[in-house]
């Protein structure tokens, strides 16, 4: 039978070579195991754990490793990956059971030869004999950051000059830790005082974040079937501040482009009261069914999803709101998705750039008069966030900033001084992952 540790490199190799999330190779492989729920935990820890620490891992490994690390086969890497992780991270896994079982991995995978490599390095690993901080010493500023704390230093490089030492730290440390679930009642058919009146609910540990309807726990299984019947969905309350900010009203006809899987849509029609339309316009099919489905259990009807490129699509009515939640590199969300750090570059960011423009001057165009238009990503660059605005005003003079409203919460409301944008940084409001929203309006000719 496959181990914990055999499946959880199985996922680490899949995410080598192919495009899908790790949580949803994740997802899959638990679902086709026969591993316990403790041995399933354990699964999911390592493979999110050496994902967040790679670089760290491989740091560390390469002071013990008497060869060149980066030309190892990427088994011998994840495996001696998986070893190392549980040695300095996993105080509950004795040394000699982390180093026996990437012993086993190692001869099933590349042999005996290899294996006695993996024997050799792992058994000099030791949390006393790993000095980081000392290591750490002959580096530069922005390289101990990046080993540190586990991130490209491109990106550690970009952060202290846009935010500086203080909030870049508090970022990456917000990133290497495990999130809690952002939950939002559906006030079609629920509210905070019923849900928590429930005896199975009221016992599970929660917190406010600050929105109302929104509030945040670390037990996701507890409220598992809330989720399922519709009463809650699963959204961190960043996600939240651009359907506040365009704050669509009741009867309204809304355009939500690159909607999928459409937790924005659900809100903003619950922010309506049901009442009007919500076209929600993506690429993917498949995507979109699950909007439809979700909206299903939510009870809402006033959504219509439209399989289409945002960049073409046309309305047969001008919207009076456009909600563009516009594809990005993710940096506000590395937190969640551990292995993208590891699949960004600067091309990456250059090409994106192009993308949003390009969906910004088409959404533009569609809007009514004196219409609203929230662009929304979740990254923390500015190129793709305040410089990215910047250059659309100056393309097109109908449109000025419009302020946030008294509708946004106090927290997010500060420091904008009438601009219209809200940024979230990870590791800024507890609970909070990062991103940007502009609230922008089209001036009557």
């Amino acid at each position: 039978m496959t181990t914990a540790r055999e499946l959880a490199l199985h996922v680490l190799q899949s995410l080598e070579t192919g495009k899908q999330r790790s949580d949803q190779i994740l997802h899959h492989a638990l679902q086709h195991s026969a591993l316990n729920r403790i041995d399933r935990a354990l699964t999911t820890g390592l493979v999110n754990g050496v994902l967040r620490y790679r670089l760290q891992l491989d740091f560390i490994i390469g002071r013990f490793y008497h060869h060149n690390f980066e030309k190892a086969a990427p088994v011998m890497k994840n495996i001696l990956r998986l070893g190392v992780y549980q040695i300095i991270f996993l105080s509950k896994v004795p040394d000699w059971a982390a180093v026996n079982e990437c012993v086993k991995l190692a001869r099933k995978y590349k042999g005996e030869r290899m294996s006695k490599l993996v024997n050799g390095v792992l058994r000099k690993i030791t949390p006393h004999s790993v000095a980081l901080d000392e290591w750490l010493k002959e580096k530069n500023t922005e390289e101990q950051l990046a080993v540190k704390y586990s991130h490209p230093q491109w990106l550690v490089d970009r952060w202290l000059k846009a935010y500086g030492w203080e909030k870049c730290e508090a970022l990456l440390l917000y990133n290497n830790q495990f999130p809690s679930f952002g939950f939002r009642i559906n006030r079609l058919k629920n509210s905070a005082g019923k849900l928590f009146s429930d005896p199975t609910m009221a016992a599970v540990t929660h917190e406010e974040c600050g929105i109302e309807n929104f509030f945040l726990s670390k037990d996701f299984s507890s409220f598992e079937p809330a989720v399922i019947d519709g009463r809650l969905t699963v959204q961190n309350p960043t996600q939240a501040l651009a359907c506040l900010l365009l704050n669509p009203a009741p009867g309204s006809n809304v355009l939500d482009l690159c909607a999928a899987p459409g937790g924005k849509a659900t809100f903003m029609a619950e922010l309506m009261n049901n009442s009007g339309q919500i076209t929600a316009v993506d690429r993917y099919e498949q995507k979109l069914a699950k909007t439809d489905a979700h909206a299903e259990a939510l009870g809402i009807t006033i959504i219509r999803t439209v399989a289409e490129d945002a960049r073409s699509f046309t309305p047969g009515i001008r919207p009076d709101a456009i909600l563009l939640d516009a594809p990005c590199t993710g940096t506000g969300v590395l937190g969640r998705r551990a292995e993208l750090r590891w699949k960004l570059n600067p091309e990456t960011l250059r090409e994106l750039q192009i993308l949003q423009a390009e969906l910004l001057d088409h959404a533009a165009e569609l809007l009514n008069e004196d219409g609203v238009l929230v662009y929304a990503t979740c990254s923390i660059e500015p190129e793709e966030n305040s410089m990215q605005i910047y250059s659309f005003l100056r393309r097109h003079s109908d449109f000025t900033v419009d302020p946030v409203g008294g509708h946004i919460p106090e927290p997010s409301r500060q420091g904008n001084n009438g601009c219209g944008a809200i940024l979230t940084l990870p590791g800024e409001h507890h609970g909070f992952d990062g991103g940007f929203c502009q609230r922008l309006r089209k001036t009557r000719r």
